[in-house]
């Protein structure tokens, strides 16, 4: 007999993050700048393509969250080709649970400032994710109101063992 994985969860809205469990995987939506910086730029946050692929934690995306990392994998400054582009969403996508956003997004009790930036919350709160990982500092501004958190973080939480 296999045996599997386990989710957590986190009620939405809430304060900071909270495992119910040792042991159980971490969900997590992250903004595109901190899949970019994983995926792109091998320094910093390269310590996300082995979380992804371990299991440590698994990335959450929607068709919107997709789009937007396809679209900014096409910039000029990133000088991609197709092949580069494809090679870089095979350490991410293959690990990611898909979740779609309903027609009518949530509310939200607290706004967020950068409306560009609300598909990350609708989509965390949507798909109950524990966690949404960003450094944008109009979403972490929210950590009050929502479980976000920084990279940094995230790695910290990863390695005590609480997820």
């Amino acid at each position: 007999m296999a045996l599997q994985k386990q989710t957590s969860r986190t009620q939405w809205p809430g304060r900071g993050v909270r495992i119910e469990a040792p042991g159980l995987v971490m969900r997590a939506v992250f903004d595109t700048n901190v899949v970019i910086s994983g995926l792109v730029f091998g320094q910093r946050l390269a310590w996300l393509r082995t979380a992804w692929a371990s299991g440590a934690v698994t990335p959450v995306i929607c068709r919107e969250t997709a789009a937007e990392l396809l679209r900014v994998l096409t910039y000029p400054k990133f000088r991609l080709d197709a092949s580069a582009r494809d090679l870089l969403l095979a350490d991410y996508l293959p690990f990611a649970e898909i979740a779609r956003l309903p027609h009518r997004p949530p509310d939200l009790p607290v706004e967020c400032r950068d409306r560009d930036d609300t598909v990350f919350l609708y989509l965390a709160i949507e798909s109950k994710a524990d966690l949404l990982v960003s450094g944008d500092a109009d979403l972490t501004v929210l950590a009050n109101a929502y479980p976000v958190a920084s990279p940094t973080i995230l790695r910290e939480i990863l390695g005590s063992g609480q997820a």
